[in-house]
Order: C-alpha cells, then structure tokens, then sequence
C-alpha cells in the first residue's frame, strides 16, 4: 500500500501533442535535446529557482513528437540566428538577411518573437536603428517621446544624437529625463502609442520606464562640451537645484584634479602629447599644474613649452581634445584599471 501512494501522487508525465508550447517547456525540450552534458553547462547560467522549474518541465515531459521537437529546435535557431544579424549590423541587415532565407512573412515573425523576448525589446531594437534616422525622427517629436526615448538608449549613443538636435531642443529633452520618473502612466502609453504607429508594429510592446537625474548625467558625461554647457546652462535658469543635482553626478575634464596622482598617470600614459597641450590650452592653472606634477620633469618641460609657442586654437579643439582624455579616463575606468569619483578623494584603508 505505502508503495502504491507514493506511486499515486507523483507528477503526471506531459504528454505533447501539439507545437504550443509554453515557453518553459520549449526550454526544457532543448535541454533534452542538447544531452546532459551541454545541458548541465547551460543549467549553470539561470538560478537556482529557475533552474528548479526547468527540471521540473524536463521530468514532466514524456512522449514528444518528433515534429514537435524539430520545430522547437528551429525555433531557437531562428532565434539565434536574428540575434547574431541584429548585433552585426542592426535591425535593417537582420530584417533583409532573414527574409532572403524564409521570405518577408517569415521574417516577421521570427523578430516579431525575438522582440517578445525581450524585455526592453522597443528600445533594444532602436539601439540597432541608424543614428541619424533616429536622429531625423526624434527631431519631428515631441520632446517628451524625444526624452523617454533617450533615456532607454546607450548613454554613448543617446549622448551622440543628443549633441545634434537643435540647443534649444537639448535641455528640454534633458530636462525632461531628468524628471522622467515623475511622468504619468497615461503619458507613458500615449508615447507607446506614438512610438507603435510610427516606428512600426515591430517596435511594439512594454516599453522600459527609465530616466532621472543618473541617467542624464550619464548622457552627458559623453556628449561634446558645447552641448553640455548649454544644457546645463538653461537647466539651471529653468531649475537650478535639478541641474546641481545632475552636475554632482557628472565627472567633467575640470574634475580630473581631484584623482589620486597613480589615477592620472595611468590617463596620462594614454594620452599623446599635442591632445594634452590642447586640452589644456583652457583650463584652470590649479588643473595644469596637478597634470604637470604627474610627469617626468622633462615631459612636463616639453609640455610647457609646448602650450608657450601654441598660437591660438579653436575653441571646439580644444573642447575635443578634452573629450577624447574624459573617453580615455572612462574606458580605463570600464576595464577596472581605474576609478572616477567626483569631488573630494575618498581615504583609502
């Protein structure tokens, strides 16, 4: 008897009759497929709740058709295969390369499924749009759908469009993100509904409700100095406490003296010397002399001589000049080889 009721409480095999398959089950067919070895790899990378209800699918599972199995594997590699075509050369190259091999409908339907998964999936498609047709769309829009738009971007790339647009329209929409998390839900879907009819049924979906003060200061530490200055400019004539706030959080070229002296001699190695003599050309003498005592002495001389016998410059080259060490200070950031922080140095224990 004891053995007949364990027998009667066990889960029920799933029987699969037909191709609509929760996505769960999908995944559990292709661990099935994949064997046990691959399959313990790949188990690795979900947690363990998620590895739980998986396991669970697998062992529920009894009796799959072959049809049904072979579709779930060419439904992952279609999958795999629109990913790999969005990250190479954006939406346009994936929509063009997938219907030359299953035609237009088809095509559809396999990025009308990769954007399903896809949390963020409208912006995780415009990320892959050209800038300047994003960049000639935006400029038609609303601010609000501009900002809400943006702040769902790569801040390079937000950061790049931005410093385009026209300057009166760049501290509105900055202004905008800024207070994003303030905006109304209604608002929100009606900016769904601008972006569903006029960027496409492709386009479609939940869309990510990001922005604030972080995000444009992120968007602002990479665009250039003249659009940073006129942004923070009228932001601060329209709320000046909203642009101290942004400002905090922003790491400019004046704030390169306040890093550690190790911090800037590992900047400074990737720096040419006519970037720097430019970069420095309008800076603080507080600035210039921080740089000079984290050279060799006879670099500092050569640099110093450099800025006596340099005529005049314009201002925009010196202004990239100080945008290409900010990318340097950032990119050596990113790998971990430094950190930024902005205002007074922390102590280190």
């Amino acid at each position: 008897m004891p053995e007949e009721t364990a027998l009667a409480t066990q889960e029920p095999k799933t029987e699969i009759a037909e191709v609509s398959l929760r996505p769960i089950q999908k995944i559990a067919l292709m661990m099935i497929a994949f064997g046990p070895e691959i399959a313990g790899e790949i188990m690795r990378n979900f947690t363990e709740k998620e590895g739980e209800k998986i396991s669970i699918e697998i062992a529920k599972l009894n009796n799959v058709p072959v049809d049904v199995l072979t579709s779930t594997i060419e439904e992952f590699y279609q999958m795999m295969q629109a990913n790999q075509y969005i990250i190479q050369g954006g939406l346009h190259y994936a929509r063009e390369a997938l219907e030359k091999a299953y035609g237009i409908k088809k095509a559809e339907e396999i990025l009308k499924r990769v954007e399903a998964a896809t949390e963020v999936s409208a912006f995780y498609l415009l990320q892959t749009v050209d800038d300047k047709q994003l960049l000639n769309f935006l400029q038609n829009e609303h601010p609000q759908t501009a900002a809400l738009i943006l702040a769902n971007l790569k801040p390079t790339q937000a950061a790049s469009i931005l410093s385009e647009l026209p300057e009166e329209y760049q501290y509105e929409i900055a202004y905008r993100v800024a207070t994003m998390e303030k905006t109304s839900p209604e608002l929100i879907e009606d900016i769904e509904d601008v972006l569903r009819e006029q960027m496409g049924s492709i386009f479609g979906g939940g869309l990510s409700k990001t922005g604030g003060v972080d995000t444009v200061a992120e968007i602002l530490n990479s665009v250039s100095r003249t659009a940073e200055k006129n942004i923070l400019t009228n932001l601060r004539e329209r709320d000046a406490d909203l642009a101290n706030e942004i400002n905090d959080l922003m790491f400019i070229f004046e704030d390169l003296i306040t890093l550690p002296a190790a911090t800037i001699q590992m900047i400074l190695k990737e720096v040419n010397s006519n970037t720097l003599a430019l970069a420095l050309k309008a800076t603080t003498p507080d600035l210039r002399q921080k740089i000079f005592d984290n050279m060799s002495e006879r670099a500092a001389a050569m640099l110093k001589e450099e800025l006596d016998y340099m005529g005049p410059v314009r201002l925009k080259e010196v202004e990239n000049a100080q945008k290409d060490i900010l990318d340097v200070a950032r990119r050596l950031e990113e790998s971990g080889e430094i950190q930024l922080t902005r205002g007074e140095e922390e102590e280190l224990i």
